[in-house]
């Protein structure tokens, strides 16, 4: 491949910055090893970004970070004349279409899926009806927003639709920010100011007991099923950041027609929403065997302890060959033709 230009994003302003930065040093290292020309650029910072480019992945030290700066950020010199935008970001502003829309204004290419897809990934809810009207196995839910619901109304409704446990969670943030499992009525509410106070829109969902499974996509194709055994019940943020508190098995210990079904679902879901690139899809396989997509995930992780490059390797595809595939399938796609 050709070196190139590459303006690498990370940070930003989600309650996820510290995982974008673990995933942009991976790709940083990953890119300069290749003979690329890469500099990162924060978008939470505005125009003062850092001298240091060790800055870009350190803790943060009392800069000024919001997403208002997302847009001042476009006008870096940097950015005048890169040949490709690598989206390290994760969650809202980041992975929501946010930037990728300024960036389709700046006429930049970029990695990972299109403004609609992006968005529409992030919106639980909207996802999950698209994905029931195509077929896609997924379990009960509904949305509330912050200030314009009743309680009761909600609560008679987790009886009728949902039942106990009921899963309250924000309904556009990644890495399970904000989420409880609620066994009774009477933690209802705590659990709503606790999800409102992530996001102005919330979503309550049927508890799934099972397998924590996940499909990798890299143009177009399914890569192996992945399993996860969380070490907590849940697959919380402590269980996907930190070593030791998961186990990976890939390709997951089922049955063959099982995963060749949740890798048709997989596909599905990604088409469905309008996906391209790369990206992963998330399960859960019931002890009866039947199972249900949670979500698609446009950007996911490219930690060492990430998913995506997991199933990719036990496919044949090393970090450096998928990080060169992800660019150049990017080069073919979103922004500037």
């Amino acid at each position: 491949m050709n070196k190139l230009k590459i303006a690498l994003f990370t940070g930003g302003a989600s309650p996820e910055r510290p995982v974008s930065k673990l995933s942009s040093k991976s790709i940083y290292q990953t890119l300069n090893e290749s003979g690329h020309e890469v500099m990162p650029v924060d978008p939470a910072l505005g125009l003062k970004q850092h001298a240091d480019v060790g800055d870009y992945f350190g803790e943060d030290k009392g800069e000024e970070i919001s997403h208002k700066n997302y847009t001042a950020a476009m006008g870096l010199d940097f950015l005048k004349d890169v040949d490709l935008a690598f989206i390290g970001l994760h969650g809202k502003w980041g992975e929501d279409g946010t930037l990728q829309s300024l960036l389709e204004i700046q006429d930049i290419r970029y990695t990972g899926s299109g403004v609609l897809a992006s968005a529409l990934a992030m919106d639980k809810g909207m996802s999950k009806t698209i994905f029931r009207q195509n077929g896609i196995h997924v379990h009960n839910g509904f949305t509330i927003v912050s200030g314009k619901y009743d309680l009761q109304q909600v609560m008679s409704r987790i009886e009728e639709e949902i039942g106990y446990p009921a899963v309250v969670k924000p309904n556009d943030q990644g890495s399970t920010f904000g989420l409880t499992i609620c066994k009774r009525a009477e933690e209802i509410k705590k659990a709503l100011d606790f999800s409102f106070s992530f996001s102005d829109t919330t979503i309550i969902e049927t508890f799934v007991p099972g397998r924590e499974l996940t499909v990798g996509i890299l143009d177009g194709t399914p890569l192996p099923v992945l399993e996860i055994k969380p070490k907590h019940e849940l697959y919380d943020y402590e269980c996907k950041y930190t070593h030791g508190m998961s186990e990976y098995i890939v390709p997951a210990e089922i049955p063959r027609e099982t995963a060749n079904q949740l890798r048709d679902q997989a596909l599905l879901a990604y088409n469905s929403l309008g996906c391209k690139n790369y990206g992963r899809v998330d399960f859960k396989l019931r002890p009866d065997g039947s199972y249900v997509c949670f979500e698609v995930n446009t950007l996911p992780g490219m930690t060492s302890t990430s998913l995506l490059p997991k199933m990719a390797k036990v496919a044949g595809i090393s970090f450096t060959e998928l990080i060169e595939r992800i660019i150049l399938n990017s080069l073919n796609g979103n922004g500037k033709k």
